[in-house]
């Protein structure tokens, strides 16, 4: 969180501040020095601002002020007693005094009594050389101490070693509150208090509990805020305080904050979250800020390996080699089965210039549009509906939009677990007072927790959202709460009108929709009220939006009700999909699907394709390639043979598992590009071997549309950069490639693609980070879409029927299975498995419903089988009142769990992104593993046995 308190040109600093100030100013005078700040500015960044450093430990830029220390202490002449400074506001003509004999003697007696306290072990303290208490101390002047440790102390406090990440040393806390601020206004958790009174005083985590089994997220805020070593992380104490730092990105959700990895050489200390990162503001969740041990942990392949057959041992070879052997294969399929009998597969976790690379070269030297990204199976309907009705394929708004909302939709999203740093920066607007409506099948944490609860939570049935939505509509048009001026100045006359004669029929009234959404009509009329009227008015939604039969008809839907309501082009507003990994918003932007080229422009366009002809020298496919799910389907039927893939493990993410792994085991030549061997490797003919975020040069595009860099801290384990690989292969393939950095890469983006032309490695590392479009018509970036008017010209309203999904509960299959994420975990758990996040969450469970439980004879923990019309898995059940009877829920981080064993090929009708959340299950008790697993467990041994083999070889 960036300073508060307006005056600028302070992120660097440490002084609280109020949270509001100003434009007006007030002049005053600081040691003699004259000073203007905006009113409402303290007396500490007053001084500052002067040039005048005043003694503090309780306050920061990032909390608000709190008095406690009694170290900032300042005369103001005409005022009694000596007030904080860090509380007390400049004014007109004060006259203020930050040094006297009087005021020295204060500090140095406040200091004494807190070193008094605290272990003398500065010079083996893992905090020496960056703790507050030692610079305070000497800024104080003090140089001995009075009172000895034979009367009562703290020295002799337990530490709490709970968490894998820090550690917790009461001895060294001078109880100044920080760590308990910074968990209630920053995180928002509020897991942090202090215990006892007086003397007695200590930091608690929840009820005086261990800091691993409290509420605490480990955040790192607390960490953080920290003055001295009371919290202090593992990995500083491991390798000691680091030497340099270098801004990068996170590579796991599409929040896309900024850190400094903390360097001692070529090797990370710790991950620090950067306080000029635009979108996190100095916050950080557990994953960013402590889960990047992946990038070195023994299970990364670090040397190519090649095989003829997947029965075969993997076989050691050099980067040459290994290429040369892939190309070969390529274009052997392809002069066997023709041109179009190969292709590729980006990943969002890779960068923009990454993903570029490998569309270019599927496009370029296999001469075939047959690529996809694994935004297929996640945000492809954002693209497509959003390109519809607003002319653009991104979201409108900033994150930071949200401190402007009045009324926060959250439809299909899990903020807190699934982009935690914007979730604490929702809950903070909404502990201002923003309303908040949740439309969820399941009580996700934003509907109750400190502070917060929900206005409403329309619990609707996973299937129904075009319902509820339509609904919404319904009582919008119908109670005249439509912004007419908005919508005659900025949208389609003719769609609209269709539109509105469509959601005012009967049909669509919440009365008639409630049985098939099981939301009650009058939480939907009061809802919908409450949207159309409360002020700003933003959505935000996610996957429980996307991932369904109707996920682009409810984006359409979205997208209506902004538009019907004028909260669209203005902040606090907007419609704002939460991408889920960091890059997918780039992953798209980059021209990653089969249809499409970079920038949105379809294949069949002849003035872009020939744009790109001319720029890569060579004649270009004017039909779109093969999906994913295509790509699966003629393999199995014989006709597609070849596939690379960059960073996706399509045999664990992919629905309907037993039909991915098929189709990957009916193909000749599978090339996987990753960091470990994951479950799509294990049929794979040619690995090569990854860069982790922090080996390598590039950018992210996160959910906002900013796009950030990404630097290298060390050297690439396996000896090439992605992007270096790429080239290499296309080289192979008799398509040259030459880059020498991926800033030229960018470079030829910007030159090829509209909204991009604006940007380049020194803009982004000038500004922090730039938001597309950046143009000529935009040079610094664009924060806020579709202000004067939509990309496109005029909004345009789409009719959006609810059409039941064929996913139907069944007697054989009664209940509804949906899926999503947990906060310690990402995705298929690839990188987070192999940190200490596991500590949280180490194997996937099957939330259910007490009444579902109690009716199946389940106890808690108990395993169960589930079982759907694709296969069936077990899991350990956890029973809980977050769900409602009749759905169940489960996470997809740990393969063996086999959650997409059980979910269907039904997909959404006009992209193809699978429907996850909605597949019809029976559940029961059981005694042992599914007959899947068994299998997986015995293929994983028979693969972990090829790669004993090669060690052996390779040994010998």
């Amino acid at each position: 969180m960036a300073c508060n308190c307006g005056s600028g040109g302070c992120n660097s600093m440490d002084y609280g501040t109020p949270a509001r100030v100003s434009e007006k100013l007030v002049t005053l005078d600081i040691d003699g020095i004259e000073v203007s700040v905006p009113e409402g500015t303290s007396l500490l960044r007053a001084a500052a601002e002067a040039g005048v450093e005043i003694p503090k430990l309780c306050a920061t830029d990032s909390l608000e002020p709190f008095g406690s220390c009694r170290l900032c202490l300042v005369e103001v002449e005409g005022r009694r007693g000596y007030p904080a400074s860090c509380t007390t506001l400049a004014d007109n003509g004060m006259k203020v005094k930050t040094q006297t004999p009087k005021l020295a003697d204060i500090r140095r007696g406040v200091m004494e009594l807190y070193i008094s306290d605290h272990p003398l072990d500065c010079l083996t303290c893992a905090a020496n050389g960056d703790c507050e208490l030692q610079d305070m101390a000497g800024a104080v002047g003090l140089r001995e101490v009075r009172y000895g440790y034979d009367g009562e102390n703290h020295l002799k406090s337990v530490k709490d070693e709970s968490n894998p990440y820090f550690t917790y040393d009461p001895s060294k806390c001078i109880v100044c509150n920080r760590c308990v601020r910074a968990c209630e206004e920053t995180q928002g958790t509020f897991a942090l208090t202090i215990d006892g009174r007086g003397f007695e005083s200590r930091v608690s985590a929840g009820m005086m509990e261990d800091f691993l089994d409290s509420e605490c997220v480990s955040c790192g805020a607390c960490v953080q805020a920290c003055p001295t070593a009371t919290l202090m992380e593992k990995s500083i104490i491991q390798h000691g305080q680091p030497e340099h730092s270098v801004i990068t990105t996170c590579a796991y959700c599409g929040v896309g904050c900024s850190f400094k990895a903390e360097m001692k050489g070529n090797q990370v200390v710790n991950m620090t979250p950067n306080k000029d990162g635009h979108a996190n503001h100095g916050h950080s969740c557990v994953k960013g800020r402590f889960a990047w041990g992946y990038a070195t942990h023994k299970d990364r392949i670090t040397t190519p390996m090649i095989r003829d057959n997947i029965s075969d041992p993997w076989k050691e070879v050099s980067w040459e080699e290994a290429v040369a052997y892939a190309a070969k294969r390529f274009k052997e399929i392809q002069a066997k089965y023709g041109k179009d009998s190969v292709g590729g597969i980006t990943s969002s976790r890779c960068t923009n210039e990454e993903t570029y690379l490998v569309q270019k070269l599927v496009r370029a030297a296999f001469g075939n549009n047959n690529v996809d990204t694994c935004a297929r199976v996640c945000h492809s309907p954002t693209g497509y509906g959003l390109k519809q009705t607003l002319g653009e394929s991104a979201g409108t708004q900033t994150f930071d939009s949200v401190m402007e909302a009045d009324v926060i939709m959250v439809i299909g999203a899990n903020p807190t677990d699934g982009h935690p740093v914007f979730g604490s920066q929702m809950k903070r607007r909404l502990r201002e007072g923003a309303k908040l409506i949740v439309v969820d099948p399941r009580r996700i944490d934003l509907v109750k927790s400190p502070h917060i609860k929900a206005d409403y939570h329309l619990k609707l049935r996973p299937g129904t959202n075009v319902a509820v939505a339509n609904a919404l509509a319904h009582v919008i048009v119908t109670e005249g709460l439509v912004n007419e001026a908005f919508v005659a100045e900025r949208c389609e006359p003719k769609e609209f009108e269709a539109w509105r004669e469509f959601v005012a029929r009967a049909e669509n009234s919440p009365e008639e929709l409630e049985a098939a959404s099981g939301v009650p009509a009058k939480q939907l009329r009061e809802a919908a009220r409450l949207y159309a009227t409360g002020g700003n008015a933003a959505i935000y939604y996610g996957l429980g939006v996307t991932e369904h039969s109707q996920g682009s008809t409810m984006v359409l839907a979205i997208a209506n009700l902004a538009m019907a309501t004028g909260n669209i082009g203005r902040q606090g507003v907007g419609v704002n999909p939460l991408r889920g990994q960091n890059n997918v918003q780039g992953s798209c932007d980059m021209g990653s699907f089969p249809h499409e080229l970079p920038g949105y422009r379809h294949v069949s366009d002849n003035t872009a394709r020939t744009l790109f002809e001319s720029a890569w020298g060579v004649s270009l496919s004017n039909e779109p390639g093969l999906r994913i799910p295509n790509m699966f389907e003629a393999a199995l039927d014989g006709t597609y043979k070849g596939l690379y893939v960059e960073g996706e493990d399509i045999a664990q993410s992919d629905p309907n598992t037993q039909h991915v792994t098929s189709a990957l085991e009916a193909m000749e030549c599978v090339v996987v590009q990753d960091l470990f061997l994951n479950e799509t490797a294990k049929f794979a003919h040619v690995f090569f071997p990854g860069s982790s975020f922090l080996e390598k040069n590039g950018t992210f595009t996160n959910a906002e549309r900013r796009i950030s860099p990404v630097r290298k801290v060390m050297p690439p384990l396996a000896g090439k950069e992605d992007w270096e690989v790429t080239q290499m292969l296309s080289n192979a393939l008799g398509y040259p490639m030459n880059y020498s950095h991926p800033s030229e890469i960018m470079d030829e983006i910007a030159r090829l693609t509209p909204t991009f032309h604006g940007v380049s490695y020194d803009k982004i590392d000038a500004m922090g980070s730039v938001q597309w479009p950046c143009n000529e018509d935009a040079p610094d970036g664009t924060p806020i879409m579709h202000i004067e008017q939509f990309v496109r010209g005029k909004g345009k309203f789409f009719v959006t029927r609810y059409i039941p999904t064929d996913e139907k509960v069944t007697p054989k299959f009664p209940l509804i299975l949906t899926t999503g994420r947990i906060l310690s975990h990402y995705n298929v758990g690839a990188q987070t498995r192999r940190t200490n996040n596991s500590a949280w969450h180490p194997e996937d469970v099957l939330e259910i419903h007490p009444h579902d439980a109690e009716d199946r004879g389940i106890s808690d923990g108990d395993w169960v089988g589930i079982q759907s019309r694709a296969g069936e898995t077990v899991l350990h059940a956890k029973i809980t009142d977050r769900m409602q009877p009749g759905v169940v829920y489960t996470t997809f981080h740990h393969p063996f769990s086999g959650a997409n064993v059980i979910t269907t090929d039904n997909s959404d009708w006009a992209t193809n992104c699978p429907e996850y959340k909605v597949t019809a299950v029976q559940v029961m008790k059981v005694t042992q593993p599914s007959e899947w697993q068994q299998r997986y467990r015995a293929f994983s041994d028979q693969q972990e046995d090829l790669l004993k083999q090669r060690a052996t070889a390779k040994a010998q």
